[in-house]
C-alpha cells in the first residue's frame, strides 16, 4: 500500500502542476499586486522552488502530519479542511453502495431464474440505459423533474437551512444524490450477478444439491450465491474508485458538502495543498477498500489462504 500511495502522490503532484496558471494567477492578473509583492508571495508559499523540492517538502510534511495550509480558505490547515468534509463523502458513498447492492443482487438473482423471459430482456435494456447515462446529466434530470417540477425532493444541500436536526430531513436530502451515484453501479453489478448466477447454476455441485432434495431457495442462496459473491467482492473493490470519482461529479450537482465538491472548488481556485489533501484521502480510501476486498476472499472461499 505504501509504495502504491507514494506513486499516486507523485503522479497527482505532477499532474496539478502541469495545469496552466497557478495559485497566484488571480494576483498576477490584478493591477493592485505588483511584481515585488507577487515574488514575496511565491517565496512565502514555496512556489519558486524546483518542482522536485516542492514535492519532497510536501511529502515530508505529510509524514509528520503537516499537510500544509489552504491558499483560498484563510490559511486553515489542510487536514482540518479535508477531514471536516470527509464524513459527508463517506456517508454519501456508503449509502449509494448499500442502495446498489440492495437492488442489484436481488434483481440479478431474479432475472437469472427467469432465463428467456420478457423480464430478462426488459431488465437488460434498462441496465444498458443506466450504464450509458452520464452521472452529471442524470443528476440534472433528477433535479429538474423531481425537485423543480414535482417538488418531491430538495434541489440540493445536506439539510434544510435553519431547521432543527431531523433524521428524516437528512435522509430526504441524501436520497437523490445517493441514488444517482448508485445508478451505474446497480446496472453493472446486476449484470454480473445475473451472468454469475446463470453460470454457477450449470455446475455439477448445484445438480448434486438438488438431487439431495434441497429446496430451490437453499440451492440459490446457500450454494450458488456464495460462489457468485466472490466475483461480486472483487467487482466491489474495483468499483470503489468509480464511486469516489462519481462523488466528485455528484456532489457539486447536488451541492453536497463533501470531499468531491471540495476537490472541484480547490481545483478551480488552484489551491494545491487542498487538492493534494483531498486527492490523497480519496486514494487512501480506495486502496484500503481494495485491501479489505482481498481479505474478504478468504472468508468467502476456504480454498484461499493468506501467508
Amino acid at each position: 500500500m505504501i509504495p502504491l500511495l507514494l506513486g499516486i502522490s507523485l503522479i497527482g503532484f505532477l499532474a496539478i502542476h502541469l495545469a496552466p496558471g497557478g495559485p497566484l494567477a488571480i494576483y498576477a492578473a490584478s493591477r493592485v499586486v505588483n511584481a515585488e509583492q507577487l515574488a514575496h508571495l511565491e517565496e512565502m508559499l514555496g512556489l519558486n522552488d524546483p518542482l522536485h523540492i516542492q514535492y519532497v517538502k510536501w511529502l515530508r510534511g505529510v509524514i509528520v502530519g503537516q499537510w500544509g495550509y489552504s491558499y483560498s480558505r484563510g490559511g486553515r490547515p489542510v487536514t482540518e479542511v479535508v477531514l471536516e468534509r470527509l464524513p459527508n463523502t463517506i456517508q454519501l458513498t456508503l449509502t449509494s453502495l448499500i442502495i446498489a447492492i440492495g437492488i442489484a443482487v436481488p434483481v440479478g438473482i431474479f432475472t437469472a431464474t427467469r432465463a428467456g423471459s420478457a423480464v430478462r430482456y426488459v431488465t437488460n435494456a434498462l441496465t444498458m440505459t443506466a450504464v450509458s447515462m452520464p452521472t452529471f446529466w442524470l443528476g440534472l434530470m433528477v433535479i429538474l423533474l423531481l425537485a423543480e417540477r414535482l417538488r418531491l425532493i430538495p434541489s440540493g444541500g445536506m439539510y434544510t437551512i435553519g431547521a432543527p436536526f431531523s433524521l428524516l430531513d437528512r435522509l430526504h436530502h441524501l436520497a437523490a444524490p445517493a441514488l444517482v451515484l448508485a445508478t451505474p453501479r446497480v446496472a453493472q453489478w446486476m449484470r454480473f450477478t445475473h451472468s454469475g448466477m446463470v453460470e454457477v447454476m450449470r455446475e455439477d455441485y448445484i445438480r448434486t444439491a438438488r438431487a439431495k432434495g434441497l429446496t430451490e431457495r437453499m440451492v440459490l442462496y446457500r450454494h450458488a450465491l456464495k460462489n457468485v459473491m466472490i466475483t461480486l467482492v472483487a467487482l466491489l473493490g474495483l468499483s470503489l474508485p468509480t464511486l469516489f470519482s462519481g462523488a466528485v461529479v455528484t456532489e457539486p450537482v447536488f451541492s453536497w458538502p463533501g470531499n468531491g465538491r471540495l476537490l472541484v472548488e480547490a481545483l478551480i481556485r488552484r489551491d494545491y495543498p487542498v487538492v493534494m489533501g483531498s486527492f490523497m484521502i480519496i486514494a487512501l480510501l480506495v486502496v484500503v477498500g481494495n485491501l479489505l476486498a482481498d481479505l474478504t476472499y478468504g472468508f468467502l472461499d476456504p480454498r484461499i489462504k493468506y501467508d
